[in-house]
């Protein structure tokens, strides 16, 4: 059986960086993903899925130093759900990708400050990717 997702999108938020009892540290934050299609009528249609991602050892460590909001990755891991009981007895569920490799897609010189700069105010997970062409699927 295989359990493997493989996604390319931009950090939502800054990483955040929490440890467990036992000391190991955990890296978490949110990617967007984007499709782009031409509907009915012909116009650009957009939407955004978002992806809670989770990112455990050296990796989680690599994450919480080197990512930033806005920057565009490579995640590469597995699909988890999980469910909890809240504070106010509420059963919660979670979908979320475990990371098992990254690879940081950016420019080399959009470091966390410029790219911090670029996406306030206006976010889209996409910006400097060109346009996917509609008619030239391989498929």
């Amino acid at each position: 059986m295989i359990n493997k997702a493989i996604l390319i999108g931009r950090l939502g938020k800054d990483p955040e960086v929490r440890y467990t009892p036992d000391g190991a540290m955990v890296t978490s934050f949110s990617l967007a993903t984007d499709r782009q299609w031409k509907d009915k009528n012909g116009e650009r249609a957009q939407e955004t899925e978002w992806h809670n991602i989770v990112v455990f050892g050296k990796l989680a460590e690599i994450c919480g130093n080197y990512l930033a909001k806005g920057l565009l990755v490579y995640i590469e891991g597995r699909i988890r759900s999980r469910s909890w009981e809240g504070k106010d007895g509420v059963k919660r569920y979670t979908t979320e990708i475990i990371a098992q490799d990254m690879k940081m897609l950016s420019p080399k010189g959009a470091d966390r400050g410029e790219v911090r700069t670029q996406a306030e105010g206006h976010f889209s997970p996409f910006n400097d990717l060109p346009p996917l062409p509609e008619d030239d699927v391989p498929f």
